[in-house]
């Protein structure tokens, strides 16, 4: 057994443990103040970027910049030529720059980019893209492949798609997180939307959703078109209003899949992908109840409600 992998293992098994959990969450989630329930986030696992006095969106972006500082870490102690896993597990946080890079070259508001170090694929080149048509040329000459145009919509979808077929390349373990994925942004685009994709975006589904599909115009007739490694996240959903909920499905599978490969009795890249899964996880969840305490917290029984679902 490689003893990179060994250490690897051990530090993800540690990291993984430094999540606030279920229980934590929902009691963060009843704060009478989103103040309050960031004084008490500073003081947990997520204090590496959380500050008081933040805001929402600054506090929800640093609960995120957490787990990628810890897939960072995490970089370092697997076997060198093997931290392309990492890399690709990180493209979430290459997208959400992106996502906000474009909107500021659109109406000039300011962002903060999640910091990937060696984690970025095609960050370097898109962060200094002063154009649309600049970011739509970086993004082609990467693994992220061209948008085929140069509008944010265009660039929002294809990485997206994009990332979910790395992922099902690099990680075939977890085809069905990514399967599942696509077929909760597919839904969304063409039922939802009413957007029929074509060109590239229909080619990179191909890998997880077949070619069927593209005719769905029913979220029930979508997820009779798919193969069962990506319908799975569409059960039950008989309309748009159902989406949420098989969102909140799609992060209980991948956190309960992950807490599986995170506890596989031998060292390898299983107990990596573990770790990132479950820290992700917490991470939305935390999120979420984050919201809910800008709202009021306890005086928003409905709003805790709904994270009750959501925990």
């Amino acid at each position: 057994m490689n003893g990179s992998w060994v250490a690897g293992s051990v530090r993800a098994r540690a990291m993984a443990r430094r999540r606030l959990g279920a229980g934590a969450a929902r009691s963060l989630a009843g704060m009478p103040s989103l103040d309050d329930a960031v004084d008490v986030l500073a003081a947990s696992p997520y204090g590496h970027d959380v500050r008081p006095g933040q805001s929402l969106e600054q506090v929800q972006h640093a609960v995120a910049a957490t787990v990628l500082w810890h897939l960072r870490v995490l970089a370092g102690w697997v076997p060198h030529g093997d931290a392309r896993i990492l890399r690709v597990l990180a493209g979430g946080f290459e997208v959400a720059n992106t996502d906000d890079h474009v909107r500021a070259l659109s109406n000039g508001t300011d962002t903060k980019p999640f910091r990937l170090g060696g984690l970025a694929t095609a960050w370097p080149w898109i962060s200094t893209a002063t154009s649309l048509p600049a970011v739509r040329e970086a993004l082609a000459r990467s693994a992220w492949g061209d948008p085929e145009a140069e509008t944010p919509a265009a660039f929002h979808l294809s990485m997206r798609v994009a990332w979910a077929d790395r992922v099902t390349a690099q990680i075939p373990g977890i085809r069905p997180w990514a399967g599942g994925a696509v077929a909760l942004l597919m839904a969304r685009e063409l039922i939802v939307a009413g957007h029929r994709p074509t060109g590239a975006i229909v080619r990179t589904t191909g890998s997880m959703l077949g070619s069927g599909w593209i005719d769905a115009r029913t979220i029930p007739a979508l997820a009779a078109a798919v193969p069962t490694s990506a319908r799975w996240a569409l059960a039950g959903v008989e309309g748009p209003e159902d989406l949420w909920r098989a969102e909140v499905g799609w992060w209980a599978r991948v956190e309960r899949d992950g807490f599986t490969l995170l506890h596989q009795p031998v060292a390898s890249p299983d107990s990596v992908v573990g770790a990132a899964a479950v820290m992700a996880a917490d991470a939305w969840r935390v999120r979420a109840a984050l919201e809910v305490a800008a709202r009021g917290g306890s005086e928003d029984p409905r709003a805790l409600e709904a994270f009750d679902a959501v925990a």
